[in-house]
């Protein structure tokens, strides 16, 4: 029987649920990326999940401790669901006390369908994931990072230019071998980026002394955060652990592996707290099929008799309507798919797999112009054409590689995706600008008396997005002109008293604090201060970096 203590404790929780009086963080439709939370050099990603301050902290400390202290033989033990127990039985990251995660478990325990939701878009990918951490003998918790990172969405993609399910920013992702280009990105790919994931955080765990929740945090804030933590460590520990430097690191660090520990105390035990997860099959959900050359997804959907949203879903990596003419040349499909569809395609023409189109070539025509024509890149129409050069000649043809469908068709490509992401106002004037060499969205945006922000959201970017001559920006006028605006520290030879709009810049190859001072019209001694660059130390592709800059009518960065 349960104690007079512990059944007033369920009471209070059965209150609360029935209430809803302790709201938790929000979930923007699952596909919303959260605003920055944390600076980093090597991985930083932005969360759809952020745990926010609850209320009535000291009652439901009391009612989750009864949770968390049932005696053993009254905790429904967790069935045979087959994938999430091969997870459970993998566990190996040391237990720590509840009160480290308490208040992410009840986030989740608040949240049945976001958990179904998860559960449901993992499927497809979480037993290659699983698979793949035990062939390295490596914890199954780390299976459940995704959950943290993306929410299983091979789709998403943050404000800090993070992608894929395992949310890698462009540098780390080339550092580990991810290629990105036009047709193709290996951030996104399940095969490559968990490759890549894992590759990385045995780095960190081998760095870290072993200690998995380390690494865990250096894959989220960066390994120099870690180190700069460690280095602050005051205690007598001589390896401390992440509980000891926890207040030394960014804000979402301290959430991060909490929020990893709470996720897989539930799936450990879903019934304790009240949740359920829906089985997934403990079996293989695609297998690789290889090719001999480049093939239209739609034509691939068609051959394996599935639909092209589940190509796109099992091959996020792919950015346009066929696969990368460079390779890979592969495709994932359903694992009972995978014999007829070698059958129709070997029946197939190779010449077939792809639509041309013959365009003659007009004076005054590029080679880039007409690539923009088509949606598709000059690189493309050189291979295909067999040039050596820009150079082409009014009157000759060009074959063109087209879609066999409409381009709305391929709903899950990157035009088709950031039509959709992008937003407009509900008046105003619509203008387009093409962008010259040496603009930003900074120089655009004070040009044209607009926010940055205002930008980027009309246009489906995101902050650290490049810009590129020739490219159109859709920007809209309106009435209301009245732009925040705030008050730079000063610095270094910096004049007082000046209205500056604050900017995160992220920096690229090749960059240095001269090029940044320059492009920016602000002194290097500024720089180092407002971002504390001391001594020799050396700017890094992807970090992220704080400019207080003049302004004649100021935005939000």
């Amino acid at each position: 029987m349960y104690s007079p203590q512990l059944l007033k404790s369920l009471c209070l929780i059965a209150a609360l649920m029935s209430t809803g009086c302790a709201p938790g963080p929000q979930i923007h439709n699952d596909t919303t990326v959260l605003p920055e939370a944390s600076t980093t050099a090597s991985n930083t990603t932005q969360k759809d999940i952020t745990i926010a301050p609850l209320p009535l902290e000291e009652i439901q400390a009391t009612s989750l401790a009864a949770l968390a202290t049932l005696p053993q033989q009254e905790v429904i033990p967790a069935e045979d669901d087959g994938l999430w127990s091969r997870i459970r039985a993998g566990y190996t990251i040391p237990a720590v006390d509840l009160t480290h995660y308490r208040r992410e478990l009840e986030w989740y325990r608040r949240r049945q369908d976001f958990l179904l939701r998860v559960g449901k878009r993992a499927q497809p990918y979480l037993h290659h994931l699983m698979t793949q951490i035990e062939q390295r003998g490596m914890p199954a918790e780390l299976a459940l990072l995704p959950v943290v990172e993306s929410a299983f969405q091979p789709f998403a993609y943050s404000s800090g230019r993070a992608s894929g399910i395992w949310q890698f920013i462009p540098a780390t992702g080339k550092h580990y071998g991810l290629r990105q280009n036009w047709w193709y990105d290996g951030r996104r790919d399940i095969e490559e980026s968990t490759r890549a994931a894992l590759d990385y955080l045995s780095k960190l765990h081998r760095e870290f002394n072993d200690d998995w929740l380390l690494a865990i945090a250096a894959y989220n804030c960066g390994e120099g955060n870690v180190r700069r933590a460690l280095s602050r460590y005051k205690g007598s520990a001589q390896h401390p652990d992440f509980w000891q430097i926890r207040k030394q690191l960014p804000r979402e660090t301290r959430g991060y592996v909490p929020r990893l520990l709470a996720i897989a105390a539930v799936v450990a035990e879903p019934a304790r707290y009240g949740l359920k997860l829906d089985p997934i099959a403990d079996e293989r959900y695609f297998q690789r099929v290889e090719l001999d050359g480049q093939i239209d997804l739609a034509l691939a959907a068609s051959l394996a008799k599935i639909s092209l949203d589940e190509i796109y879903r099992l091959n996020p990596g792919f950015n346009r309507w066929a696969t990368d003419p460079d390779g890979p040349h592969r495709l994932q499909l359903p694992v009972e798919r995978v014999a007829e569809f070698q059958t129709a395609l070997a029946a197939y023409p190779r010449e077939q797999r792809v639509h041309w189109r013959r365009h003659r070539i007009r004076s005054g025509e590029t080679l880039g112009g007409i690539a923009h024509k088509y949606r598709t890149t000059p690189t493309v129409l050189k291979q295909a054409n067999r040039l050596r050069g820009n150079l082409i000649r009014a009157g000759r043809n060009l074959l063109i590689p087209v879609a066999r469908k409409s381009l709305q068709s391929y709903r899950q490509s990157a035009d088709r995706r950031h039509q959709r992401a992008i937003k407009s106002p509900s008046s105003g004037s619509r203008q387009i600008y093409r962008v010259k060499k040496g603009d930003s969205l900074w120089s655009i945006a004070r040009h044209k008396n607009l926010r940055i922000s205002q930008i980027s959201a009309w246009n489906g970017l995101n902050r650290g997005d490049p810009i590129r001559p020739g490219q159109r920006l859709t920007l809209w006028q309106t009435s209301n002109k009245t732009l925040s605006v705030v008050n730079a520290p000063t610095a270094g030879a910096e004049r007082t008293g000046l209205t500056r709009q604050k900017l995160h810049y992220t920096v690229r190859r090749g960059d240095s604090l001269w090029r940044i001072s320059n492009r920016f019209k602000v002194s290097i001694a500024a720089l180092k201060s407002w971002n504390k660059l001391g001594g020799k130390r050396l700017l890094q592709p992807g970090q992220r970096i704080k400019l207080f800059v003049d302004v004649t009518a100021s935005g939000d960065s």
